[in-house]
């Protein structure tokens, strides 16, 4: 789901809702990667399953990289988050080949490894830390020397100190995992509700579904909230709700590998160059993504010249090469970040609703285990083990306020 402006946050003029459109086991709130998983998985269920969104397919993940990056994310803090992202990375081989199988299209699955860089003794001193964690960790991480790094990737410039091989963390193709979803979803009979979704309805005491924006009432058992940064935003949540997610910018770049730099990378290469995160991301089609910034710009989501040239110069330190291939696409994002950057997973304090949100930078990558997760939410009310860290509820008694 693509995060609303405040614009498009703005209160809709107060109308009675009408009967309801229909009644349904889920309502799904939010059709980005997150819902549009979590409404396969539900009608896979065999529960009657509706995605309300007015863009489906267009969220956050449309301006992703698609690194399925468990290991080459982790930073130090974020320990907890290791395990569950390592689960769905897990995953991953399996769950394409099935959501391939149910859209009749791929989703760009590559299991190529990826090779984190070090461009001077800064760059060096603060991988060697990581790789410090990683061992820490129990994970499995080669350190190589510069030149062993440039004997990998040739395209490397000549100056990079060393790295880490990284063979277990691989890419998926974001555009092409929400078609695939999307298609999923048809055929497994979702519903498609071309809507924004004004307020949540409780009676009772429990959620019953959603308002939409011209005041249909949509009647549910079950409502997850999978709105990605816009998910707080949502009219109607009590107070005993927390849904601490704020937006996070992050611009990113599409260029062409031209044939005569082809191949140009095997694999997804990253660093941190003068204290920024890049990282470039080689497609089967052709395609190099590189990115992305890192901005606490509110909803904002304008492409800057100060963000594209940020890109392109810290990905040219890294690979010279960026520079004489031709640009084709600059967008931006918002990520939906939350205080400890892990996901908000399964029932809220108020019954009827849960959340499925809050992924931040590892939408893509924990998409598998997500949609497991809350499948068995909505069958059993019941968390599984793994995702129980991550539950919905956790920041519910700590105050956490979201920002307009």
């Amino acid at each position: 789901m693509v995060p609303r402006t405040a614009r498009e946050f703005s209160p809709s003029p107060p109308s009675p809702p009408s009967a309801p459109r229909a009644s349904f086991d889920v309502v799904v709130v939010g059709g980005g990667v997150i819902g549009l998983v979590t409404a396969w998985r539900a009608a896979g269920r065999s529960l009657r399953t509706a995605v309300v969104d007015p863009a489906t397919g267009e969220g956050a993940a449309r301006v992703a990289a698609g690194m399925l990056a468990a290991v080459t994310e982790l930073h130090h803090g974020e320990e907890p988050l290791l395990g569950l992202g390592l689960a769905s990375a897990a995953r991953w081989a399996d769950f394409a080949e099935e959501l391939a199988e149910a859209a009749g299209a791929g989703v760009g699955y590559r299991a190529c490894g990826t090779l984190a860089a070090a461009l001077d003794a800064d760059d060096r001193a603060q991988l060697r830390e990581l790789h410090l964690l990683q061992q820490r960790c129990g994970l499995d991480t080669e350190w190589l020397s510069g030149r062993e790094c440039r004997k990998l990737e040739p395209m490397l410039a000549p100056g990079v100190r060393g790295g880490l091989r990284v063979d277990g963390d691989h890419q998926a193709d974001p555009r092409l995992v929400t078609a695939a979803l999307l298609a999923a979803c048809e055929r497994a009979g979702v519903t498609f509700l071309r809507s924004w979704a004004r307020e949540l309805t409780v009676s009772g005491d429990r959620a019953r579904g959603v308002v939409l924006d011209d005041g249909t009432a949509v009647a549910a058992g079950r409502t997850v909230l999978a709105g990605g940064s816009g998910s707080g935003r949502l009219g109607g949540l009590p107070p005993e709700v927390s849904v601490p997610v704020r937006p996070v910018k992050g611009q990113i770049l599409r260029l062409r590998i031209t044939r005569e730099y082809a191949p140009f990378l095997s694999r997804t290469v990253r660093a941190v160059v003068r204290g920024a995160q890049v990282y470039l991301v080689p497609r089967v089609s052709g395609e190099l993504v590189i990115g992305a910034t890192s901005e606490e710009r509110g909803w904002d989501t304008a492409v800057t010249a100060g963000g594209v040239y940020q890109l392109l110069r810290d990905a040219h330190d890294l690979v010279p090469g960026v520079t004489e291939l031709p640009l084709v696409e600059t967008s931006a994002g918002l990520r939906p970040a939350t205080p400890d950057n892990a996901p908000l997973l399964g029932p809220t304090a108020l019954p009827g609703l849960s959340l499925a949100t809050g992924h931040h930078r590892n939408g893509v990558l924990l998409a598998p285990i997500t949609g497991e997760a809350l499948a068995e939410v909505l069958t059993t009310g019941e968390l599984p083990d793994y995702a129980r860290p991550f539950a919905a509820d956790r920041f519910a008694r700590r105050g956490w306020e979201v920002s307009a």
